[in-house]
């Protein structure tokens, strides 16, 4: 892959030095481009390659530009209008993201990446039924597709379908058993329930997935100091913290599906002078390990 990439521009050049001189009452006979066709949408899917790449390295700001061209120049393509909305779903412009995916849905209905995508659109956009019709549409076309079996657990699960998010949890676990996200979020509903053993199950599982995974080591990390065992709920919540803090962001939580009662239990963790002191080492304040 090219460390550096340029920008295909279109000049149509008039050479106007060639022209005939006017002369009083002739009219100027305008010439005709004839444009290639072809060459164009050939133009228009480098352009789509380069954008594909820059939003790689994530500098969406340069690939943007280059696949509003690109679908400019290679209007009938429909992996280029989806690569447009993907990019829109990355800036969050998901009614910009929406209209190119649907363009591209028009123009190839049995690409299951298109609906996938239209999916996560509108999952954003915390419009869930239609999220899951989309995702249902699309699993119909790719049956297997782990990703796509996990978002609409996760659009179920919006819908307050608990049962029908654990069975499509189940299903893309049963297509990779090291599929830690599907079991951490089984995890969340059963905390939800009430079946808090359950659920630490589901993390510990996780845990042993990805040591390195602060999702289902903070949510095990409260979740065993809520039952008793203070002292390992400690340590793993500090791991957790270190690893990535937007996960001491009750709001990110929220984000990432994570119910009112794990809520209510992780507040009161965080604020535990222990996990303050992780959070907040510059201040000074040292608890001693126990």
């Amino acid at each position: 892959m090219p460390k550096h990439l340029h920008l295909i521009c279109l000049i149509v050049v008039c050479s106007l030095w060639n022209l005939p001189k006017a002369v009083n009452a002739q009219a100027l006979i305008p010439h005709t481009v004839q444009l290639d066709t072809a060459k164009l949408e050939k133009q228009g899917l480098t352009l789509a390659q380069e954008a594909a790449q820059l939003a790689q390295f994530q500098q969406i700001d340069l690939a943007l530009p280059r696949a509003r061209l690109a679908t400019q120049l290679a209007p009938q393509n429909d992996k280029v209008w989806l690569l447009l909305g993907g990019l829109h779903l990355q800036t969050k412009e998901f009614d910009a993201a929406i209209t190119a995916l649907q363009k591209a849905q028009t123009l190839n209905p049995k690409n299951a990446d298109i609906l996938f995508a239209l999916g996560s659109a509108n999952f954003q956009k915390e419009n869930y039924q239609a999220s899951a019709e989309h995702y249902q549409t699309g699993l119909k076309l790719k049956p297997n597709d782990q990703e796509g079996l996990f978002d609409l657990g996760n659009a179920y699960y919006k819908l307050g379908r608990l049962p029908d998010a654990i069975a499509q949890f189940n299903q893309a676990i049963s297509q990779d058993k090291k599929f830690w996200p599907a079991i951490n979020n089984i995890g969340l509903i059963k905390y939800e329930q009430g079946d808090v053993q359950g659920a630490i199950q589901q993390w510990q599982e996780s845990v042993a997935i990805d040591k390195q995974a602060p999702e289902p080591l903070l949510a095990l990390a409260v979740a065993l100091y809520t039952t008793g065992d203070q002292k390992q709920g400690l340590a793993m919540g500090e791991a957790a913290i270190r690893i990535d803090q937007r996960y001491a962001d009750l709001e990110f939580l929220k984000q990432n599906l994570w119910g009112t009662r794990l809520l209510v239990d992780t507040k009161k963790f965080l604020e535990l002078p222990r996990i303050q002191s992780a959070l907040y080492p510059q201040e000074g304040i040292l608890i001693p390990s126990r």
